[in-house]
């Protein structure tokens, strides 16, 4: 019998209990026929995607949730795997930062940290257009500003024939960088941030300069800009600033994911971190839509996994009802990813006769509603399949997930782990 394994990792489905849910977590809370019956036939745990006391942001966590588990100069930054992510011609040496379109007052406060989340494709490109067309800071830097998805921007600089420093400080305020991985903050200011040099050399002082001087032209340009009086007249915050974080400098290099296990790996992703993951990792990935074409992602799914052992799929919708404070919306979604994607999912996979598919299902990290932030809280883990000795287990929740037989582990075992209980399922 020919097996397969799905990874799906659903972005930022840990969460706490919530007054609006009846003290309930979203998954908990939401009503998920088709979750509950992978559950049934599987084992549950808690994972610590990064570490404990550590509240990480995607890219980081979702490496260690791969197995790759980065410590301090090894990784590269947020700013880097995205622009890989872009297909931005990057090289070492060049300087690439995540960015938000945000929104501030007149005394640069920050008013809201996604300008409100309402950004169409139109704004995003003609915002960047605006930026690249205009901001100067040295004859010899080139400045490239990309628009991905919503309120995010990916930003590279080039200097001729200077190696531009990575070890600066954010301008975002939610977000701090520790030895490179981006950490979120538990608390943060409404305060814009200057980007500050970490250690005296002059490659991370002339970064520091470039990025305050992007930033200062980035406010005033955008002041009165035509985008802004657009989205005034309609009744939208505007886009006049930019919060930048995790600056790095350097190609990655990385033992091959599938060298790594010996097995064929595939991704199926929409985000430009993950998209630029699977390209570190040497992954072969495959794009199904937007981000909430949940049936699109199965049916992709259903099409490519003949040609693969191990499918990694990674589902952005928890996250933002998350970092929203949405504890409704985000029982909403966790019930339409049951309904569109698990259930088709569910439904194709009957048609494989000669093929048996299993189920290992966690987060990166959890996003409570209640703090509308990544936290260090744990998240659960299931792991599934036909010749699985069950614990009990019936749902994919946090309270099963305290009980379950896999115990608390850390993010980068959870594939080995996850193959121990699995073989001789799968013959690696």
């Amino acid at each position: 019998m020919n097996s397969k394994i799905v990874y799906v990792l659903l972005d930022g489905i840990g969460d706490l209990p919530h007054p609006d849910l009846n003290e309930l977590t979203p998954l908990e809370s939401a009503i998920t026929p088709n979750l509950d019956r992978i559950a049934r036939n599987g084992i549950s745990g808690q994972v610590m995607s990064v570490g404990e006391g550590i509240a990480p942001q995607s890219d980081i966590a979702v490496f260690n949730m791969l197995g790759y588990n980065f410590k301090d100069k090894d990784y590269v930054g947020r700013g880097v795997v995205e622009c890989l992510g872009c297909n931005i011609d990057f090289k070492s040496g060049d300087l690439a930062l995540r960015g938000n379109f945000a929104t501030i007052d007149s005394n640069k406060k920050i008013i809201d940290r996604r300008a409100g989340r309402i950004i169409s494709k139109q704004d995003s490109i003609e915002v960047c257009n605006l930026i690249n067309k205009n901001i100067r800071i040295s004859a010899d830097l080139e400045i490239t500003i990309e628009p991905t998805i919503g309120h995010r921007v990916i930003l590279h600089f080039r200097k001729k024939d200077k190696v531009l420093g990575e070890n600066i400080t954010n301008t975002d305020p939610a977000y701090d960088k520790i030895d490179g991985i981006g950490i979120a903050k538990s608390t943060s200011t409404n305060e814009l941030y200057v980007a500050d040099s970490q250690y005296n050399d002059e490659g991370s002082r002339s970064s520091a300069n470039i990025v305050n001087s992007f930033s200062d032209q980035t406010i005033r340009l955008l002041n009165n800009c035509d985008v802004n009086t657009r989205r005034a007249n309609n009744g939208l915050l505007p886009i006049n600033c930019i919060l930048l974080r995790d600056a790095g400098n350097r190609y990655p290099h990385v033992q091959p994911i599938n060298e790594k296990y010996g097995l064929d790996f595939a991704s199926l992703v929409d985000m430009p971190v993950e998209i630029g993951i699977s390209k570190i990792l040497g992954i072969k990935s495959y794009e199904a839509g937007k981000p909430d074409e949940y049936e699109l992602k199965s049916e992709t799914l259903l099409n490519n996994i003949k040609n693969h052992d191990f499918f990694y799929v990674h589902i952005k919708g928890p996250d933002e009802f998350g970092h929203d404070g949405d504890a409704k919306g985000k029982k909403k979604n966790i019930e339409e990813i049951d309904k569109y994607f698990f259930k088709n999912l569910g439904e194709g996979i009957k048609d494989f006769k000669d093929m048996d598919v299993n189920f290992i299902i966690s987060s990166d990290h959890s996003t409570p509603c209640i703090k509308k932030s990544h936290t260090d809280d744990p998240i659960p883990l299931l792991v599934s399949g036909k010749n699985i000795k069950t614990d009990g287990t019936s749902r994919f929740t946090e309270s099963y997930s305290k009980k379950g037989k896999i115990g608390k582990i850390l993010g980068y075992k959870v594939i080995e782990q996850s193959l121990h209980y699995l073989n001789p399922v799968i013959d690696k």
